[in-house]
């Protein structure tokens, strides 16, 4: 076992909490030490326990062996990968599997993720637009709705329509199993036979997952209405636990952000929204389809403003004045388990004028024009030249190794073995001879690594495409 070598001996999180101290007149940070002992020590997601909490020697465990290293594309940024290494340290050890780790890792899965990102961002500004709506149209003050409103909310809910069929369309892939998912499908080849309970408990784990991925990445607000919303999108509503802290809707309300095509039959023959959306698809809505596979040419605005979300990498949103959770923030702002570090953001010195990263600013929904849905309806769709590849590169075998042996690591690290900080490794580095690898063979990696990548993008201009999207860790890079 390699000993650690971290950056630093203080943590960059320290886990505790803010009390009044009434002696000294001012706020006291009590920091937590035995944090198995703690009442916020774990979050429980569809009956499983989560870490909500690292101690220190957690902490530098993960900074050292299991976070995304520096030498990736972006390191400076948050990005998917980001969030889903934190949830798959912090998930429980019942978790841990080779099959379930390489399948959080196939890139059919990194786009679901995505678009459930980019589907709750909106879906969270809708219901508090609702919630806010409920409250102005109660009470003794309550006022008067007026058709503009109506046609309002259709036109939001058509909106979130789009981005349902997108999380659809990708979580149909998966389902289907073809191509490098085909080793994850639920029945063997050759008799058929479904491994129900196998299949069962991975389900679960990759949903529980998934809610902590998307909670995470929300800046860790409205949990409870994203574990609803996430259970209700694949399971159907028949399978949702009577939790008290879930939100009511009203049957208005429901339609508004459940869409019309939500339908509930009886339980043996239901099946999950997210399929319900993909039956009877309306024509100016077909173009969502292809989102991310070829370049949409036509002029529907709405089904751009989609497409640019979706195919723009997250450290490039700010560029289009998008907000997709903490996606694309400096790495900076946060600390190791991704919580935002407002002395930093002080710091920084964001404003209202200056907030590329909506920060001090409140995402909120635009106001669209009354006549969308009419100009929707009467969009053309042109033939399709362009088309976007994806290249992923898969994370190491080094990398998945220490994912399936995270219990054996933390028990061996918790047990006495070496963490050096800073100072330890400098004393280290004086007494003996580190190996490195000579300056020549760095350069020659360099330039093998560059080559490839060029000689990549220069077969794929060769087949006559246009438009490339380079795409490392989980990020995507498109070349013109």
């Amino acid at each position: 076992m390699n000993r650690l070598h971290v950056d630093s001996a203080a943590p960059k999180y320290q886990s505790g909490k803010w009390s009044w101290d009434e002696k000294a007149d001012g706020l006291h940070f009590q920091q937590f030490f035995d944090l198995e002992n703690a009442n916020d020590r774990y979050v429980d997601t569809n009956g499983y326990r989560f870490l909500r909490t690292i101690n220190q020697e957690e902490e530098l465990i993960f900074r050292e062996l299991f976070a995304r290293p520096d030498t990736t594309f972006d390191a400076d940024t948050v990005v998917i990968n980001d969030v889903r290494d934190l949830v798959l340290f912090m998930m429980p050890k019942e978790f841990i599997s080779r099959k379930f780790i390489e399948f959080m890792h196939k890139p059919a899965v990194h786009r679901l993720l995505h678009a459930l990102i980019i589907y709750f961002e909106y879906f969270l500004r809708l219901v508090e637009f609702l919630l806010i709506r409920r409250d102005e149209l109660a009470g003794n003050m309550a006022q008067v709705q007026s058709e503009q409103t109506n046609e309002m909310k259709r036109i939001f809910s058509t909106n979130l329509r789009l981005y349902r069929m997108l999380v659809a369309r990708n979580y149909s892939a998966i389902v289907m199993g073809d191509g490098e998912l085909k080793k994850f499908y639920h029945t063997k080849e050759v008799v058929n036979i479904s491994s129900t309970i196998k299949d069962l408990y991975f389900y679960e784990y990759f949903l529980a997952v998934s809610t902590q991925i998307v909670w995470i990445t929300m800046h860790r607000r409205a949990y409870y209405v994203i574990e609803m919303e996430m259970n209700r999108l694949f399971r159907s509503e028949h399978f949702l636990s009577n939790c008290p802290k879930y939100l009511k809707f009203t049957p208005v309300e429901r339609s508004l952000l459940y869409g019309s095509k939500c339908k509930i039959f009886n339980y043996r023959a239901q099946i999950s929204p997210l399929i319900q959306e993909l039956r009877n698809v309306a024509d100016e809505d077909m173009p969502v389809l292809w989102i991310g596979e070829r370049k949409y040419r036509g002029t529907d605005a709405r089904i751009a403003q989609v497409e640019m979300e979706y195919i723009v990498p997250g450290p490039q949103l700010h560029m289009i004045d998008v907000a997709h959770g903490i996606l694309g923030h400096p790495k900076k702002l946060y600390d190791t388990i991704l919580m935002l570090d407002w002395p930093s953001v002080r710091f920084a010195n964001y404003s209202i004028q200056h907030d590329p990263y909506f920060i001090i600013r409140q995402p909120s929904l635009t106001l669209p024009n009354f006549d969308e849905l009419k100009h929707r309806k009467m969009a053309e769709s042109y033939e399709k030249y362009y088309h976007l590849f994806r290249i992923y590169e898969s994370c190491s075998h080094e990398t998945l190794m220490n994912w399936i042996h995270r219990e054996q690591i933390m028990t061996y690290y918790k047990k006495g073995g070496d963490l050096f900080n800073i100072f330890a490794r400098c004393e280290n580095q004086l007494v003996g001879e580190e190996k490195r690898p000579a300056v020549a063979k760095i350069v020659a990696n360099y330039f093998r690594v560059i080559s490839r990548l060029r000689k990549k993008k220069t077969e794929l201009l060769a087949t006559g495409a246009t438009t490339v999207s380079y795409k490392k860790e989980g990020q995507e890079y498109f070349f013109d």
